[in-house]
């Protein structure tokens, strides 16, 4: 478990193994098009940068062995080559702890440790969790500007939003990872900003729907209002229903509770749930699949990660290439200088969790005529 980050202290290090290298394709980066400034501090409230300013005071003014916890990552790696090339130092932040997330910090630092071997260059690296809270990912990215990190991956868009404001005087790179509306977000036209993007093909996951059971009347529409990732995707599932003349009902959750709470307040009303690629839904789709299963309702998602988790099926973006993506364009950019645009993943596989297709006695075979891929899971709790 990631050790949480507090206001005092200075940071603490604690050492860990490096993962398994793994080789991916080197990408090249385009250059930096004409990007304009885009002042995020418009996305935090007053309130938040004010506790963000005396939680920073605390920190400075604090003594080293004080009694309260001090801001310490989870863990640090990093891999080095055999030249004696420049040596890079990067803050990989989490917006919370689950699947899809933890599955792309793994490709991240996998990727970070491959391509120092290659480069030549040493790579150091630390973990930080900002448990989905705002002022705690605020404090986080004070405390890395300040001990000066050459870079800053940021994994959702929350992360990367806090990120960019702590960011904003030094112009440390932020490269994020897995933000589905970079633009939604107000991470686009930032000179220092960039990254990879998780954007969904919300028509083709109800293409899949509507193949599977062409009778569907009703669909769940189950997501949190306070994700922007989820924003777009919702938009253009209800335009999508309505061109078919289906109806649907939406459900919304903030917690674990109220998610749980909301799909069994839509049972007996939906023949089929849609969820984007939604941080909070996915926390909580372990507890969620079993009552969706059981109740013969389908669960389609944003990502093969929901899916591992017991959700039904999904189409998107294989997340250990976008995280040893996002690892790459860093690299990229620390080396060359030059930020690119945000890049989009490619999608278009589809994943099915077998285990939930038998609960739902689904005969899954007509997405192979939809994709050229269909990758079968079973349920994992990782």
């Amino acid at each position: 478990m990631r050790a949480l980050f507090c206001c005092t202290g200075p940071l603490s290090s604690k050492a860990a193994g490096t993962g398994p290298s793994i080789r991916r394709p080197k990408i090249k980066i385009m250059e930096e098009n004409n990007m304009k400034k885009l002042n995020l501090k418009k996305i935090l409230s007053l309130s938040a940068a004010m506790a963000l300013t005396l939680s920073l005071a605390a920190c400075s003014a604090a003594p080293s062995g004080g009694d309260a916890a001090s801001p310490s990552p989870s863990q640090s790696g990093g891999g080095q080559g055999q030249g004696s090339g420049a040596g890079y130092k990067i803050a990989v932040v989490q917006q919370l702890d689950h699947a899809s997330m933890d599955e792309i910090r793994e490709a991240v630092e996998a990727e970070l440790d491959a391509k120092a071997a290659e480069l030549g260059v040493s790579v150091t690296y630390q973990d930080f969790s900002g448990q989905n809270d705002p002022t705690l990912l605020g404090q986080i990215g004070a405390q890395v500007v300040a001990d000066g990190y050459d870079a800053i991956i940021p994994i959702g868009t929350l992360a990367a939003q806090q990120m960019v404001v702590a960011a904003e005087k030094t112009k440390t790179p932020v490269v994020y990872a897995a933000v589905s509306d970079p633009e939604t977000g107000g991470l686009t036209g930032i000179d220092y900003v960039t990254g990879t993007s998780d954007a969904l093909n919300t028509p083709f996951i109800l293409d899949m729907m509507l193949a599977l059971n062409p009778d569907v009347k009703t669909v769940g529409l189950l997501y949190s209002n306070s994700q922007d990732n989820s924003v777009v995707p919702i938009a253009d599932a209800k335009e999508y229903l309505d061109s078919k003349n289906i109806s649907y009902v939406e459900k919304t959750g903030n917690t674990n509770d109220e998610v749980i709470a909301a799909v069994n307040s839509m049972l007996d009303q939906v023949d089929a749930v849609f969820t984007p690629t939604d941080n909070v839904v996915m926390a909580a789709e372990l507890a969620i699949a079993p009552i969706l299963a059981g109740a013969g309702v389908p669960h389609y998602t944003g990502a093969d990660s929901f899916v591992r988790n017991g959700a039904f099926a999904t189409s998107g973006v294989n997340y250990g290439d976008l995280g040893a993506y996002t690892a790459d364009m860093t690299l990229d950019i620390l080396q060359t200088g030059a930020v690119p645009e945000y890049h989009v993943m490619d999608g278009g596989i589809i994943t099915v969790n077998t285990e939930t297709a038998a609960a739902l006695g689904a005969d899954y075979s007509v997405f192979s005529t939809l994709a050229g891929q269909v990758v079968e899971v079973q349920t994992t709790e990782e």
